[in-house]
């Protein structure tokens, strides 16, 4: 059986988003900005997923497809992609919080202020209750659930960009 180029492209280029997901977490950290607390349609993976699924997809296209890709295959290459850049950033997030305590408590300390002020301003019972669990569940934050929200993350920011692009990106053959 002979393995996909597909596959491979976009393994490779997972690979590099995933690392690069990560350090850009951490720079964002050392800059003062929590990145964990940043809304995920602002969050700068929109941006490098949306790069890293276009190049995967337009190089399978374009080197070995001879200009055709299918909205399938632009989907798989790109969930490929997405669940590569998912994992490997998500481990390096685990492991960075666990080496580094401060972006843990750094975490928590933000994210009650911020909650605690949406919770002045909440007008609604129901805003002041969810608000009211996130502010008893966020002092038990680890490495570890702070890896499973950023997965979670990178594959609803990464389904979106991967629909977006694999329309754009589409081109069926002429009949």
């Amino acid at each position: 059986m002979k393995k996909s180029p597909l596959v491979g492209i976009s393994l490779r280029n997972g690979l590099i988003a995933g690392i690069l997901a990560a350090v850009l977490l951490i720079a964002l950290f050392y800059i003062g900005r929590h990145p964990m607390l940043i809304m995920p349609y602002a969050d700068f993976r929109v941006v490098l997923f949306g790069i890293f699924i276009f190049f995967t997809l337009k190089e399978f296209r374009d080197s070995y497809q001879e200009g055709i890709l299918h909205f399938f295959q632009g989907m798989v290459g790109s969930f490929i992609m997405i669940m590569t850049a998912a994992v490997l950033s998500a481990l390096l997030v685990w492991a960075f919080a666990e080496l580094q305590p401060d972006f843990i408590t750094e975490f928590i300390k933000q994210g009650l202020e911020s909650a605690k002020i949406q919770y002045a301003q909440a007008s609604t019972e129901t805003e002041k209750n969810g608000l009211r669990v996130i502010l008893e569940n966020i002092p038990a934050t680890n490495g570890r659930s702070m890896a499973k929200q950023h997965f979670a993350q990178s594959l609803i920011i990464g389904l979106f960009v991967s629909i977006i692009l694999s329309i754009i990106l589409r081109k069926q053959p002429k009949i």
